[in-house]
Order: structure tokens, then sequence, then C-alpha cells
């Protein structure tokens, strides 16, 4: 099939080798040339514009950073909208608000062109092993149609409902896994000022209720000290300010996650926003003036 893709990030290059390694056609955009590199040389086509690799696809994918970088690629004088042909399957892979993917399908409509939300979660790692779940609103029919397509980088599809609905879903998962990290670094850090060591804490909480696959991210992360990004700490902030965005609209009361929205401001604010999420956690470490490290 021949597969559109705009967004090389750390999910894009990693989503795209699978297509490629499922035999497809792929056609690719970045806004950096360079970031395509790899793809290029194992069989990929490089387009000029969203809107050459709209002309030259069934079905289009974007994954990108944030939802103005969504819409203007969507809509924008050399958007994919405009390069569009009728019946095109366009599937927005980012974390993007309902109102934006909203007005993106309004648009795309008179074109014939089937607009749905599709964010992923999985990481880095789950795009790698292709075993990202996708959270699709939209027409059903559509997501059945490319259903063996999503199955190459996916091994969980789970349909949502109407337009919006997969954008919900996302938004409501990552501000529970973002504001877990804020609940954990103050559990830890109480756990370890009391005398227990990280290990030990981890292994009694991991057999236990107060599980999660938050704290199951941190031997490789915050155990060791690496923060190198797999989900940025900026993505994070964002994640968590569309989630209560969404909350002042739907006037729906949000005081803990206000407060998540606070101290990722505050990472923010230290410099820490190209670093790994799960850097938010080093403000508790700050304050208590104790490592949370194996």
């Amino acid at each position: 099939m021949n597969i559109g893709f705009i967004g090389i990030g750390l999910m894009g290059r990693r989503i795209t080798g699978n297509l490629l390694r499922g035999g497809h056609n792929l056609t690719v955009f970045d806004a950096r040339r360079a970031a395509a590199d790899e793809l290029l040389s194992q069989g990929a086509t490089w387009a000029a514009s969203p809107r050459a690799v709209a002309a030259a696809s069934e079905v289009v994918f974007t994954a990108l950073p944030r939802p103005r970088d969504v819409e203007n690629v969507s809509l924008g004088a050399s958007g994919i909208l405009s390069g569009a042909a009728p019946d095109l399957a366009y599937f927005d892979l980012s974390t993007t608000d309902p109102d934006t993917i909203q007005r993106i399908a309004t648009a795309a409509r008179p074109r014939g062109v089937h607009v749905l939300d599709a964010p992923v979660s999985g990481g880095t790692i789950g795009a790698e092993q292709a075993q990202l779940t996708i959270m699709i609103g939209g027409n059903r029919d559509v997501c059945e149609r490319y259903r063996t397509v999503l199955e190459v980088i996916s091994n969980r599809i789970i349909y949502c409902g109407e337009q919006g609905t997969g954008a919900v879903c996302k938004i409501v998962n990552n501000l529970l896994n973002l504001g877990n990290y804020l609940l954990l670094a103050e559990a830890l850090t109480l756990g370890r000022t009391a005398g227990v060591d990280t290990e030990t804490l981890f292994e009694a909480i991991s057999h236990s209720s107060g599980n999660s696959r938050s704290l199951q991210e941190f031997p490789d992360s915050l155990f060791v000290g690496n923060f190198e990004p797999g989900f940025r700490l900026d993505l994070g902030a964002k994640d968590v300010g569309l989630a209560t965005e969404m909350g002042r609209e739907y006037r729906v009361p949000m005081e803990v996650a206000n407060l998540v929205e606070q101290r990722f401001q505050d990472a923010l604010n230290r410099g820490w926003g190209g670093q790994s999420a799960v850097s938010v956690m080093r403000l508790q470490e700050e304050r208590t003036k104790m490592d949370i490290r194996v």
C-alpha cells in the first residue's frame, strides 16, 4: 500500500521502520530532511511538503509534537488537504485535542477525506516493537478498512467512538501517567527518608496494590539517573495542559490536575523540557535532598 508519514521524531522513525519492514511503499516528510536520512536509505521516498505526501498516498499518518503542528500540516497552504484525493484516509497519531481534530475533520469532509484521531500509547519501546496501543475516534468502517496497516505498528487497536473520542482517551491516559510520577516521587522519597532502600521499595510495591506501569519505567530511567528522552518533559507538560483545558471546557473540577500542571511548569522553568518526563520527579528529590537511585 502507498503510505505517507509526516513527523520523523522519536516515535515516527520507529513506526515508519515497521511500515517499511511490512512491505509498504512509504513517502515521508519532516521539517528537517536529515531526520529521514536513515529511512530514505532503506527505501522510503522523500516528499517536499505534506501536500506532496498526500498526493502520493492512499493513507497518511502524522506524528507531531503539538496540536498547532497538526493543524498547520493538515490545513496549511501546502498541507495534507491541499494534495489529498477523495477517499484518502488520514490518521493523526499525535496527542491532539478534540477541538483541533474536529476542525480538521470538518475541513476535510467536503473533499471526501476521512480524518481519524488515532493517538498511540506505548512509548518508543512500544513503537520499536510494533506493540503500540492505538485509540481511534472517527468512522469505524474506515478504521476497519485499514486495520491490516494499523496492525503492522500496533498490537492493540481500540475503537473509542465518534470523532475526538480517541483524543479524549489519550489525554485522560497521559494525565494519569504523568500525575502518577509526582505521587510516586513523594512516596519513594518518604520510604527512603524512613530508612528503606530504593530496591526494596521497588520490590515491595511491584508485588502489591501500589504497582503501576509508571513505576516499572524507573529501573531504566530514574533509578539509574537516566533522563534521556523517550517522552520529553515539555510534551508531557503540553499533555497535562490539554487535560486541564478540557476540564475547564466541560466545567469539571481538576484540583489535582492543576497541581500536576504547575509542577510540570516548574520543571520547564528549570530547563528540563528536553529531558524525559520522568525528570519532573527531580523536584521532589531536590526538596527532600534525597536521590531515588539504586
